[in-house]
């Protein structure tokens, strides 16, 4: 598990939400009631989206530097995991609808989950490609050496589906508890081959390179992300997750190769 905290400003988060697209409201547009979401907010994500996220928690710390984010990142099952084992957490997003039903089916989930992003498939190989690797049906030669997430975790889930809608048979060399596992190993030339994410091809830059699946052969990946009953700090939840939605948030997530909700 990797738990990483950034100090964020989400005070003036409820602003760029309440006018849209990360612009900031006149004052006389917020009620003068209205709580200020400050505080510590602990947002469990998948571990896909470690690159963006970081990247959402840079440009809101800009906003106001007087709250605190801890992000907890791993693959997503351990993160059900984790919260119905009543683990503190104010935000879930999870790589695909059957973790979040988890959480959701054990009545921790505040309110309906919001689909906010979705993903494709690659093939991450070392760079220049060496063994010339062009699609699904590579990965079931001897000479390659494939990893790949395990059938629990959402990548692993996504890349059996894309396998067997292919009729390609595999044997992975390991099942890595999360898709950045998968991604490290190609990076460090462990593997030659391995099915991630589009948007950790991006994140990876020169140390990998991507090799597309045709789109009539992937298998889209849906993110929801939700509320937690148990939140601490539910306000500032709300926030977090308005912003996320929001067009900025929209904005920095396909930056990082994801597509639009």
């Amino acid at each position: 598990m990797r738990v990483r905290g950034a100090g964020l400003g989400l005070a003036l988060l409820l602003l760029a939400v309440a006018c849209g697209g990360g612009q900031t409201a006149p004052a006389e547009q917020v009620s003068p009631g209205a709580a200020s979401p400050w505080g510590e907010v602990l947002v469990f994500a998948a571990a896909s989206l470690t690159d963006a996220f970081e990247e959402i928690a840079m440009e809101l710390s800009e906003a106001n530097p007087g709250a605190k984010v801890t992000y907890n990142f791993a693959g997503s099952q351990q993160l059900a995991g984790q919260i119905t084992q009543a683990a503190p957490a104010d935000v879930f997003a999870s790589a695909n609808q059957t973790q979040m039903d988890v959480v959701a089916d054990a009545g921790l989930v505040a309110a309906e989950p919001q689909i906010f992003t979705s993903n494709l498939l690659e093939i991450a190989v070392e760079p220049g490609n060496p063994l010339g690797i062009q699609g699904l049906a590579d990965l079931s030669r001897p000479d390659v050496t494939l990893v790949m997430a395990a059938e629990e975790v959402p990548a692993g889930q996504y890349a059996r589906q894309a396998l067997d809608a292919a009729g390609v048979q595999v044997t992975p060399a390991s099942l890595e508890t999360d898709v950045r596992a998968v991604l490290s190993k190609v990076a460090l030339g462990e593997a030659d081959a391995g099915i991630v994410y589009r948007s950790d091809i991006a994140a990876a830059g020169d140390d990998v390179e991507g090799v597309e699946i045709p789109l009539d052969q992937n298998v889209p990946a849906s993110y929801p992300i939700a509320v937690l009953t148990s939140a601490p700090n539910p306000a500032a939840a709300r926030a977090f997750v308005d912003f996320v939605t929001s067009r900025r948030g929209q904005e920095i997530l396909a930056k990082h190769g994801f597509a639009a909700s």
